[in-house]
């Protein structure tokens, strides 16, 4: 058995220990800088300078709350410790290491000082070195100049979506590493166009660069997971022309863990999360996937919301239906992550209507324009339902399903209205294909393809309607995947 003792230089209760430790001949380190711990030892008139605890590998690997702390040592694994100034329970360790310590002088019980390895910068600091040391960080190190600024030179180096991002130091990375159970490098998926293949480490490191909070993490994997799903069609989301982008609606209690704001301005500025984390998923397409903007991702327009776009479903005691990934076949009580390509949301303005039908035909009208009223089948949407317009189904009893029927039903057109030319419109049906002009065709392909959230302040009668991208089989089908896998 053997003894080794831990302080550093501005601990007043090390100051009680260390003399008998260093009369006693005990073995000390000292946290502290060497000129630091050389003035206490001179201070303590101790016969011996403690060794340094170099870069507190030693600290780190036993990792005490405070100091002094005095280690029993079997072979190098540790038998027993005893933290602060505990006299009778000091003596009761050193005897078991045939050492006599004196400390007859000292008070009974006095609590230590913290560790160095509790001091936040340094608790980081060592998590990183631990994460590179066991693999778990493995990306290479991007060396910035003295005299550089980091949010430049990350600009600099095409790393950012044209916004200030958070500099990814591995202490950043490896506490945001902390907030999910994966190896950080599980891989997450293949992420087009370039198939670069997104790990959950390096997943973590664009959701620093986003700004997420450390505990969104498990959420972007998710919407990654989701993106990467062949059924999403990134690749072909990213090359189109047209300006939509993948929008993350988040159903289940872990939005609200995470602070999501599922209420008023849901889609507005104010809320880290929201804001970071649609953000993490398209810095991970631009820097892991090499989809950028001018070059592989070809919108004409593009939209604010392509920079990232997410919101958490409002699912209180407001709520007309259960959640969305919950409908989608997300167990009960876990977090879903639904995603799908969507443009710019437009408001609907209805303030006369109470009852569900009277709604239903308001809310398509919005829903016939999505792209333009002549096209048909070729795009999907999302309605975003508002409380206030939510009510109206709730206290109908109106279930998700049969909202979606209504819709549907109420956004077919004669084809006659829908033909090229008809009222001076050039865009539209041949007229070849429409053989009856009172048929009616629906804009949508089926009532699924209209997908139907809520969210929203209470006061405003407003839903809103996201127009989707080139529908099913011939563009991007929405996906959604649970949240569970990546905590």
């Amino acid at each position: 058995m053997e003894l080794l003792a831990l302080v550093k230089h501005d601990c007043p209760v090390c100051d009680q220990v260390l003399p008998a430790l260093d009369a006693a001949g005990v073995r000390v380190l000292s946290q502290s800088d060497a000129s630091e711990t050389a003035e206490q030892a001179r201070r303590l008139g101790l016969g011996t300078v403690p060794e340094l605890d170099v870069d507190l590998e030693v600290s780190a690997r036993f990792d005490p709350d405070a100091v002094p702390a005095l280690l029993l040592l079997d072979g190098g694994a540790e038998a027993d410790r005893v933290e602060g100034l505990q006299r009778d329970r000091l003596a009761a360790v050193a005897a078991r290491a045939g050492v006599t310590l004196d400390l007859g002088d000292l008070p009974p019980m006095r609590p230590g000082c913290a560790s160095r390895t509790r001091d936040p910068e340094v608790a980081a600091r060592l998590l990183a070195q631990r994460a590179r040391a066991g693999g778990r960080i493995t990306s290479r190190m991007l060396t910035v100049g003295a005299l550089e600024d980091p949010y430049e030179a990350l600009y600099d180096r095409g790393l950012t979506d044209g916004l200030p991002v958070v500099p990814p130091t591995p202490e950043r990375v490896a506490a945001m590493l902390e907030h999910t159970s994966r190896h950080p490098q599980d891989l997450v998926g293949v992420v087009a166009p370039y198939d670069g293949p997104a790990t959950v480490e390096k997943v973590a490191v664009n959701a620093v660069m986003a700004g997420c909070p450390d505990e969104a993490l498990p959420v972007v994997l998710a919407a990654v997971e989701a993106a990467c799903d062949e059924r999403f069609a990134l690749h072909g989301l990213l090359a189109t022309t047209h300006p939509a982008g993948p929008v993350v609606v988040v159903s289940g209690p872990y939005a609200q863990r995470i602070g999501m704001n599922a209420a008023g301005n849901v889609l507005g500025q104010g809320n880290r999360a929201n804001l970071t984390i649609g953000r993490a998923l398209q810095l991970v397409v631009r820097n892991v996937g090499g989809g950028r903007p001018g070059r592989e991702d070809r919108a004409a327009h593009g939209q604010p919301g392509k920079v990232g776009l997410a919101f958490a479903e409002r699912l209180d005691e407001t709520a007309p239906w259960e959640g969305l990934a919950q409908a989608r076949g997300v167990p009960d009580g876990e977090t879903g992550v639904t995603l799908m390509a969507l443009e710019a949301p437009r408001v609907i303005v209805d303030q006369i209507a109470r009852e569900p039908e009277g709604l239903c035909a308001s809310l398509a009208l919005a829903l016939e324009s999505v792209a333009t009223p002549r096209l048909r089948l070729a795009f999907d949407a999302m309605l975003l339902v508002g409380p206030e317009h939510g009510r109206v189904f709730r206290e109908a009893g109106w279930s998700r399903e049969r909202v979606q029927a209504e819709l549907f039903e109420r956004v077919k057109t004669p084809a006659g209205e829908l033909v090229k030319g008809a009222a001076g419109v050039p865009e539209g049906l041949e007229p070849e294909w429409v053989t009856d002009p009172a048929m009616l065709v629906g804009k949508f392909a089926a009532p699924d393809r209209l997908l139907v959230a809520y969210a929203g302040g209470d006061a405003g009668l407003f839903s809103m309607v996201f127009g989707g991208w080139a529908a099913g089989e011939i563009g991007s089908a929405p996906v959604t995947v649970s949240v569970q896998p990546w905590m």
